[in-house]
Parts: structure tokens; sequence; C-alpha cells
């Protein structure tokens, strides 16, 4: 490859991210600097900290972003506990069969959040299933389960438990079995092997981990409004109040900036302490600790029952709250909100049929799925061959710039490209939901792509170039096909993630250009009608399907793993 063609190929994913990710991200801190909230203010230059100054005066602003705060830690903590038990027994499983488990663990990531909000509202219910088994026991019921941190907090684990189990496993499976061996010959138990090993080993994995779900549970606001009501209020929830509901976009954008800071920070202090506790990732020794032969003896007694507990609960969290969407739209009950099996129905499956509304936002998800598939499909090959095999000046850079939009809150990009959009009129509503959209899929196919194109048998290709093929036919002939499966995945996982994403899209649909998770949303919010168990229901077989699909060509634990 030519010295030039590295930033070539880097170009068309670089130029995109300035232009539907940092724009939108700069728009948001210029709102943040203007003063008053008048929604048809042009952005002015002279900066103020009127905004700023608003917040920090502010008990309830502060309150609330402390508690924010305090729950992402809390589901960081929540997530890790139950993440290990699950990382381990995927990796415990013969081969054949950990693509199945990989599956449970990504149906529930790829369905979008509204759908898992719903399930987790009828488990919590008054009349729910956990009040129904404590009723078998003769226990009395828990009334006021829901519309609180408790809540939220349980929502935002089954939501974000896939992120960190995924995280885990990438690094666990990559540990050398004869790591393992060597520690089972020094005399080493099951348990701490665990202790001494793994767990040392795999903080890199848990680091990423801990980012990603600290960025995401500390800016949610879907799963907060629907299991929060408006009794337990986060940084989310007063961002998109604020942005859709009072019109006051530059307090939005101040606070949306306050809350990446506090993830900014939160991220370089988790990098901070796995630095810390993995000398020998840069070189330097580790320092060796020990036990008291009490204590150990106690952590071999206890922590395989509360591993396997963990493992039971994770399990139950991804997997039941789903199940439990699929009863309701069987349920003949008259309110959606209403739990508890009553009678055996298809009223709403025959309702949804006859509704247009959902058709008209089914297709409005699928070509907007369809089309970020492509571009991002695109783009993003392109990327992997720059990373993979480019050469040129400021490529860690790029490569950092590329990863962003994981590392920050989701919600500025929307509130800035939102206010793009009502600048630059002319640009269809469409465009700018692909823009966003790509934006959130890219990162995550690069990744994927950059893997594929490591593996590539570059042999084949000088056979090619030996035998006479030129570059054009070299790409058609031998790269293409060898990559076909790396490109299926990465384009089923991008069209997965774009048509079931609702955090960032509700800020930029229409009256005529509503996506289907943004309408299931609104139905679950403020209609009454179980119909919205029924789409719900077709969205999880749907998620089933691509994810059969995808193993069909390719194992799903090779694409999610290094």
């Amino acid at each position: 490859m030519k010295s030039w063609s590295g930033a070539v190929l880097a170009a068309p994913a670089t130029l995109w991210l300035l232009a539907a990710f940092a724009a939108p991200l700069g728009v948001v801190v210029l709102l943040s600097l203007q003063p008053g909230s008048d929604p048809f203010v042009k952005l002015a230059l002279s900066p103020s900290v009127e905004q700023f100054g608003a917040i920090f005066a502010d008990p309830f602003y502060l309150s609330v972003l402390l508690k924010t705060t305090l729950l992402a830690v809390g589901v960081c903590i929540v997530t890790t506990l139950l993440g290990y038990p699950f990382a381990l027994w995927i990796l415990s499983l013969p081969a054949r069969w950990r693509p199945a488990a990989i599956a449970i663990v990504l149906i529930p990531l790829l369905i979008n959040v509204v759908v898992r909000s719903l399930g987790i509202e009828l488990l919590l219910a008054p009349d729910g299933l956990i009040n129904d088994a404590l009723a078998l026991f003769g226990a009395p019921a828990a009334k006021h389960m829901l519309y609180n941190y408790g809540a939220i907090g349980i929502g935002l684990v089954q939501v974000f438990l896939p992120l960190m189990v995924l995280s885990l496993y990438d690094v666990l499976q990559a540990t050398s079995p004869r790591v393992l061996e060597a520690a089972r010959c020094l005399g080493a138990s099951r348990t701490m092997q665990f202790f001494t090993v793994q767990l040392p080993l795999s903080l890199p994995g848990l680091r990423a981990g801990l980012t990603y779900v600290f960025l995401m549970a500390s800016t949610t606001y879907v799963s907060a409004r629907m299991l929060g009501g408006k009794q337990a209020w986060t940084s989310g929830m007063l961002v998109w109040q604020d942005v859709l509901e009072n019109l006051d976009a530059q307090f939005a954008s101040a606070f949306a900036l306050v809350m990446t800071l506090i993830a900014i920070v939160a991220s370089l202090s988790i990098a901070s302490g796995v630095k810390q506790l993995t000398p020998w990732l840069n070189g330097k020794p580790g320092k060796p600790w020990m036990l008291p032969r009490p204590v150990v003896i106690a952590m071999e007694a206890i922590v395989p029952v509360l591993a396997r507990a963990g493992f039971a609960l994770a399990l139950l969290l991804l997997l039941l709250p789903l199940g439990l969407v699929v009863v309701q739209s069987f349920n003949d009950v008259p309110q959606a909100a209403m739990a508890g099996f009553r009678h055996f129905t298809l009223r709403w499956y025959q309702q949804l049929f006859g509704d247009r509304l959902y058709f008209d936002s089914f297709w409005v998800s699928v070509s907007l799925a369809a089309g970020t598939s492509v571009v991002t499909v695109l783009l993003a090959t392109l990327a992997a061959f720059a990373v993979v095999r480019g050469k040129f000046p400021g490529k860690p850079a790029v490569e950092v710039f590329w990863m962003l939009p994981l590392a920050l809150p989701q919600i500025a990009i929307g509130l800035g490209m939102l206010r793009l959009l009502q600048t630059f009129t002319a640009v269809p509503a469409f465009l700018g939901l692909l823009a966003v959209h790509v934006t959130i899929t890219l990162p995550f196919c690069i990744g994927l792509l950059r893997a594929s194109v490591q593996q590539l048998d570059r042999s084949l290709e000088d056979a090619a170039a030996n035998l006479g093929a030129g570059p054009v036919r070299r790409i058609f002939w031998v790269i293409l096909p060898c990559l076909a499966p790396g490109l299926a995945a990465a384009g089923i996982v991008a069209l997965l993630l774009s048509f079931e994403e609702v955090t960032v899209t509700s800020f930029l649909t229409t009256a005529r250009m509503t996506t289907l998770p943004v309408r299931i949303y609104a139905e679950a919010t403020y209609s009454l009608e179980p119909t919205v168990f029924a789409i719900s229901s077709l969205l999880i077989a749907m998620t089933g399907i691509c994810l059969f699909l995808l193993c069909r060509v390719v194992p799903l634990d090779r694409v999610f793993s290094r």
C-alpha cells in the first residue's frame, strides 16, 4: 500500500464524523455559552456562563447530577458482579455452544430499550410477576417497586449488562490456557485461579465495560422516564425535557456538557485505577498479594455459591423481561399497564396489523436502517484497511477520534444535530437521522471489520497479482470474497443497532418521519393500548432471526471477541 493511500482510505470516515459528530458537539458548546432561554436566538460568539451559573446555583440540579452519578456507579458495580459469572459461564462451554450463549447476550442488547423497559415494568408492577411469586409463599406484596431510583437501576442493569459481559468475555477468552494450567499445578483452586490469574488479566476488559456502562447509564432518559416516572429524576430526563418540552436548548446544552465532563472524569478515573492495578502492562512488575488461610477457605466455600446465584440472576434479568413482553402480547387485558395473565387473545396482533401508523413507522425504520447499514459498512471497510495496512501521520489520533462517539454522551450529539437541522432547514430530516445513526454504528463496525481485515491472507493477493490481476480485480476476486463474512456481520449489526435506536432518534423525528422505536416509546408512555406489546414481540422475533442468520455466516463468538 502506497504511503498516501492510508490517509485517503481514512478520509471518508473522518469527514463523516467531523460533520455528524464534531459539528453537533461544537453547536452544543456554543449553545451552552448563550445567555437567556430564547429558542430562536441566533448563535453569538460572545460567551456567557449564565447557564452554568444557573446549574451550580440550584440545589435541585446539583442533586440530580449527584443522584445520576451515584446511580451510574451502582449500575457499574452490579453489572460487574453479574457480568463475571456470566462471562466465565460462556467461557466454560464447549466451542460449539458458545455462539448460542453469545446470542443470549446479544438479543437483549440489540432490542431497543423501550421493549426492555416494558418487560421490567411487568416484572415490578404491583400485580406483576414478583408480587405473584411473593403471594405464592404467603409474603406481603411489595407495593412501591416502580417509579423510583431502584426501578431505574434494575432497568439499567438489564439494559447494559450485555456490554459488560461482552467486554469481559473478550479478554477472558484471550487468556492463555497454559497460565491457568500453571496455577492448577501450583495448587490453586478454581476460586483462587479466578482471583489470582483471571481477574487481574481481565482488568483491561473491565475498564472498557465500566466505561461503556457508566457513560450510557449516566445519560439515559428512556428507561429513566418509563421506570422512574417523574418521581425520580436523572440528568438525561432533564436535558430531554428542557429541549423538547421547555424549548430551552441553551440550558439543556450546558447541562449536557456538565454531564459530558462528569463522564470524561469518570472515564479517566477508571483508566487511572486500572493502570495502577496492572503495572505489568507498562513493563513494571506486579505486586504479589497474600490472603490468610482462613480467608481463602471462606472464599472457596462462599464464592462458588455466589457465582452460581449471580449467573442465575443475570440470566433471568436478561431474558425474563423479554418473555413477559411476549406473554403480555397474548394477554386479554384492557390496559397495557395491567400485569398478570387473564385470558389468551390475538386481538392485539389483529389491531396492530390494522393500524397504518405502525406500518408507516416500520418502513421509515427499515429504510433508515438499510441506509445506515450500507453507508456504515462502506466507511468502516475503508477505515479498517487504513488502520491495518496504512501508515500516515496522525494515525493514532484518527483512531481515537473514530471511537469518540462511544466515549461521549449520545444525548449531546442528538441535541447538537437538532439545532443544525433547525438552522439548515433545506437538509431533509431523513438525512439528519442517517448521519446520526451512521455516527453511532460506525465505531462498532470499524472494530468488527478491523479484526476481519487483519485475518486476510496477504499471500492470496500476492498470488493474484503474480497471475496478472490488477488492483480492481484483486479487490473483487480475492479481497471481497474473503472479507464477506465480516462484511455481513458488520452489516447486520449496523442494521439492528440503527433499527432499534431510540435515545438520539427521539430528538430528530418529525410527524412524518417517526421511526418504529420512537412510536413504541410514545405509545408506551402516553397510551394504554396493549398493542405495544404485540409490536415489541415481533421486534424480539426479528432480532432473533437476524442473529440466527448472522450465526450462519460467522459464529457469534468470533464476531464479538478479539
